[in-house]
């Protein structure tokens, strides 16, 4: 929801949920729904895609002092399995790996409610001071 403090994010759009944030890590979730899907009636590998990059970026930002940013270089996905768009709650978890002064790595895992692996990945991300 946008609020006057909180301007709208992709997260908005798919209905992400901020289940954890700490030091290095967060941890988002969001539901399926028929409008994810893909071709094949399944859930397109973009929703993974980007609920990785958000708890990655995420978890790299919140090691980063107030006024610094960052931007991502590099992001990899491996995807696992099919889901359904069936209303299936996705948990995504982002750790960092690394922060140095201009460059941050960290990687990610979705899983399913069963706690079915579905997607996990890596990114790079470049630090702006």
């Amino acid at each position: 929801m946008t609020t006057p403090d909180r301007p709208e994010f992709i997260g908005d759009l798919l209905g992400m949920e901020m289940d954890e944030i700490e030091h290095g890590r967060v941890v988002f979730g969001l539901r399926t729904r028929p409008n994810f899907s893909n071709p094949l009636g399944t859930l397109h590998g973009g929703i993974c895609a980007t609920l990785l990059d958000s708890v990655m970026g995420c978890a790299v930002h919140s090691t980063l002092e107030a006024g610094v940013g960052y931007g991502t270089l590099e992001l990899k996905v491996n995807y696992i399995r099919p889901v359904p768009v069936d209303g299936t709650r996705l948990t995504a978890t982002g750790t960092t790996i690394h922060v140095g002064g201009k460059t941050a790595t960290a990687e990610g895992r979705v899983v399913d409610d069963k706690g079915r692996l579905v997607a996990h990945g890596t990114t790079t991300c470049i630090i702006h001071r």
